[in-house]
């Protein structure tokens, strides 16, 4: 009997991490398939092979300008802010067992957003300058919402709470920034909150590419202690894990990445929100989620890019695109919860 069970158990972790391996698979090649569009669909649709010319410098000049200098930049931008902002928003929503507890809720993305729009509007400064005031003030708001909703012991509800009145202080400092900002800096302002991987840079991305190198593997490597910070404090403290320093590594992580890629995209919303609910559905809840979680938010980030530049007559940013799709999920998950009793 006892061997029986032991086989059916080994079976499923099995059948689980089969189905895992699949869907990053699939996930991934949907990634590439999706770079690979950036690069080739524009004004002018290249072929493969002028693309990698124009990659290796072997292409004509208008061909290697539009690919290295447009839409290279463009695509990287995507793809690292969607890793990133997938990858952060599953692991806040998992350490705090709840799918609304997630940075562009929690107050934490209009924090950087605060902090980068005060750099633009009002100091004018470079863009290295607001991508580090960005992950300073990411940080500070991570910080002061932990402090104020710790009390005598840390709780979730509470930490959702304080985080949903951050959140509108900080959309009302956003709003008097646009209102007192200077009028020819209004236009930038305003594309940056939307969300938009219009004018991408090289330079700029290279504080994005370093972080994301750095706190990913830390979230990746922590992803087991993340699935035992699932099960509760009390849990999680009684299997011998430290919670707070583990948890205080996953925040550090997390706002990182999401406040430098904040910085270099703008807040694309809902990205951070739906990325972990759909890699969970996809690559089930045997294994960590957060490779699929990036995934999910790479492909989010490049797909909603691509459907704003060539599904309608107007191009609009991936932020608008993923704020249409994001928003009815919200709904469907707050009825959901309520019907629950989550709420």
């Amino acid at each position: 009997m006892k061997k029986q069970a032991m086989t059916i158990i080994t079976a499923g972790r099995r059948k689980r991490w089969r189905r895992w391996i699949i869907m990053n698979s699939l996930l991934g090649l949907l990634s590439i398939v999706l770079c690979c569009a950036m690069l080739l669909l524009g004004n002018t649709i290249y072929t493969l092979e002028e693309v990698i010319g124009a990659l290796s410098g072997e292409a004509s000049d208008g061909a290697s300008f539009a690919v290295t200098t447009i839409r290279l930049p463009r695509m990287l931008a995507g793809l690292f802010a969607g890793f990133a902002f997938g990858i952060a928003g599953n692991t806040f929503q998992t350490m705090l067992r709840n799918p609304l507890a997630n940075p562009d809720i929690l107050g934490i993305t209009s924090g950087s957003s605060v902090a980068a729009l005060f750099c633009i509007l009002v100091l004018q400064t470079s863009d290295t300058t607001a991508s580090i005031a960005s992950v300073i003030s990411g940080l500070g708001t991570a910080a002061l919402i932990y402090i104020l909703s710790r009390g005598s012991s840390f709780a979730v509800g509470r930490l959702i709470i304080v985080g949903i009145g951050i959140q509108a202080m900080l959309t009302a400092v956003i709003s008097y920034l646009l209102m007192e900002g200077a009028r020819e800096d209004l236009p930038t302002a305003l594309q940056w909150l939307n969300g938009s991987l219009n004018g991408a840079q090289m330079d700029a991305l290279l504080p994005l590419f370093l972080t994301v190198a750095v706190c990913a593997p830390v979230v990746l490597a922590l992803g087991k202690h993340l699935s035992t910070l699932e099960l509760g404090e009390q849990s999680a403290f009684s299997l011998g894990l430290n919670t707070d320093k583990t948890r205080v590594l996953l925040i550090v992580s997390s706002v990182c990445m999401i406040a430098l890629a904040a910085s270099v995209t703008g807040p694309i919303s809902f990205v951070a929100f739906l990325s972990g609910p759909i890699a969970k559905r996809l690559a089930g809840s045997g294994s960590s989620n957060a490779l699929p979680a990036g995934l999910v938010g790479v492909n989010l980030v490049l797909g909603a890019d691509l459907i704003g530049q060539f599904a309608f007559d107007v191009r609009f940013p991936a932020g608008i695109i993923t704020g249409v799709l994001g928003a009815p999920f919200l709904l469907y998950l707050l009825i959901r919860m309520n019907r629950k009793g989550s709420l």
